[in-house]
C-alpha cells in the first residue's frame, strides 16, 4: 500500500524538518508540528518499546530548546510513541480518512499531554490551550503531513499500487 522505501525516508526527514523550521528558521510556533507526524507514522510501524524509544529520544531532542518546562515533551512524545505503537492493534486503517484523523488527533494528543506535565509557569489558560490552539495546530500539521505524504506520492491508499 506505501513505497516503503521513500514513505521510510519521507518519515526520518519530517523531525529534522521539524527542528530546521523551529530552531533553524525561528519560524517556531507557526511551523507545524512535523515532529508528533513522523513519530506518529514512525511508531505505528515500530514494536512498543522502540516507538517508545524513538518518543523519549525526539522528546529529549524538543526538551534541548526548552527552558522552562524541560522533561515535558520528553515524556508527552514516550507516551505518544507508545500510543501510535499501540494504535496497530486497536485501528486497523490505511484509508486517506483514518491517516487524516490519526495525525489529527495524535498530535492533539501530544499538546494536551504537554500541557499536562508542563509547569505552571508554561501553561496558558486550558480552554485556549486545548480546545482553540491544540485543535488548530493539530488539523494544521495533519494537513501539511498528509500533503507531503501524498505530494511526495510515499502514501498511497489504493491497494493495487
Amino acid at each position: 500500500m506505501r513505497s516503503n522505501r521513500l514513505f521510510r525516508v519521507i518519515l526520518i526527514s519530517l523531525p529534522i524538518l521539524h527542528f530546521l523550521l523551529h530552531v533553524g528558521f525561528g519560524i517556531g510556533r507557526l511551523a507545524p508540528d512535523l515532529l508528533a507526524v513522523g513519530l506518529l507514522l514512525l511508531a505505528r510501524e515500530m514494536r512498543t518499546g522502540t516507538a517508545a524509544g524513538l518518543g523519549f529520544f525526539l522528546g529529549l531532542l524538543e526538551d534541548a530548546f526548552s527552558l522552562l518546562a524541560f522533561g515535558a515533551n520528553t515524556l508527552a512524545c514516550t507516551l505518544l510513541g507508545i500510543a501510535g505503537s499501540r494504535s496497530r492493534d486497536l485501528f486497523v486503517g490505511e484509508t486517506l480518512f483514518f491517516l487524516i484523523s490519526y495525525l489529527f488527533f495524535g498530535t492533539w494528543l501530544r499538546a494536551v499531554l504537554h500541557w499536562t506535565v508542563a509547569g505552571d509557569e508554561v501553561r496558558r489558560d486550558a480552554g485556549v490551550s486545548l480546545l482553540v490552539h491544540g485543535p488548530l495546530d493539530a488539523a494544521y500539521a495533519a494537513a501539511v503531513g498528509v500533503g507531503i505524504l501524498l505530494v511526495t506520492g510515499a502514501w498511497r491508499s489504493d491497494p493495487s499500487g
